[in-house]
């Protein structure tokens, strides 16, 4: 069996970010997003307000394999679509007019990134878009 040779794209050294300041529930959150020379995420860092919290490490270490994900060229609107719409705990309202509430900090932080990163047709696709907005469109 052939093997199809696989690359990591690093970011660079020096790179632009967003921070975005998230609250579920009444758990706060930074989720710090990593850029590439076009504007496409390359990374996430997720920092809950408890720090050495079990969800504070889990949120970190996920964080890391999404990182790795993008890196390795897994598209963004893939991960959207298996990502969001999960249920767990803490879920709840978010304060957030667009994603007014969550079903978990992972349903959210990737409604969020789907919101900001990806186009009309990915969105739709990825089936990040409420009712309204998809009979609005």
């Amino acid at each position: 069996m052939d093997e199809e040779e696989v690359y990591r794209r690093r970011l660079p050294t020096t790179r632009n970010s967003l921070i975005h300041k998230f609250s579920i529930g009444g758990y706060e959150g930074y989720l710090n997003v990593g850029l590439y020379e076009d504007g496409k995420p390359g990374e996430i860092f997720i920092t809950m307000a408890k720090e050495g919290s079990t969800l504070g490490g889990v949120m970190d270490s996920f964080g890391i394999a999404i990182s790795l994900c993008l890196q390795y060229g897994v598209p963004l609107k893939e991960l959207v679509r298996k990502f969001s719409n999960t249920y767990f705990e803490p879920s709840g309202y978010t304060g957030n007019e667009e994603i007014p509430k969550a079903n978990s900090i992972v349903d959210y932080i990737f409604k969020w990134l789907g919101r900001t990163f990806l186009t009309e047709e990915e969105k739709r696709y990825s089936g990040i878009l409420n009712n309204l907005e998809k009979i609005v469109q």
